[in-house]
């Protein structure tokens, strides 16, 4: 005995054998909804277009998401004018184009005795692009790396 629902019929509770023959009469799928229920409630649809339409929905809450992609830039703690400049036209356009801009300053052999300029180097870099994104936390020390992360500024 299974509980019978469905467009165009009178929900009901059927034999298995009369809810199998009454999907086949209507050249629909019998698919069971609850198993667990007492009795079991199956219902009567087109079970390919059912899949279609689930896997429709799937994709347009897939593309709905935002994608947030982590873009990276290496700098130096002894870095020049014009190469700071041109690593930071990058991230101004990455930050534009909506990513996370992970900037790191990298220190060499005995260069890890210049901590402070790096973390200056960072503050300055952040400073730069305050109008295109803000920093997710201050410059922290990993290893020979000092690392801030900069999420772009939601536009108005």
């Amino acid at each position: 005995m299974v509980r019978l629902v469905g467009e165009n019929l009178e929900p009901g509770i059927f034999n298995l054998r009369d809810a199998m023959a009454l999907a086949t009469s209507l050249e629909l799928d019998l698919v069971e909804i609850s198993p667990t229920a007492n009795p079991p409630v199956c219902k009567i649809i087109d079970y390919k277009k059912f899949l279609y339409e689930l896997k429709k929905k799937q994709k347009e809450i897939k593309a709905k998401t935002a994608k947030v992609t982590l873009k990276e830039i290496r700098l130096g703690p002894n870095i020049d004018d014009h190469d700071f400049n041109f690593k930071l036209n990058h991230a101004m356009k990455f930050l534009k184009d909506g990513d996370k801009v992970k900037v790191d300053v990298f220190f060499k052999g005995r260069s890890i005795v210049y901590k402070e300029q790096g973390e200056i180097v960072l503050l300055k870099f952040a400073q730069e692009l305050a109008d295109y994104g803000k920093p997710e936390h201050l410059p922290k020390l990993e290893g020979k790396r000092m690392i801030m992360i900069m999420t772009p500024v939601k536009k108005k």
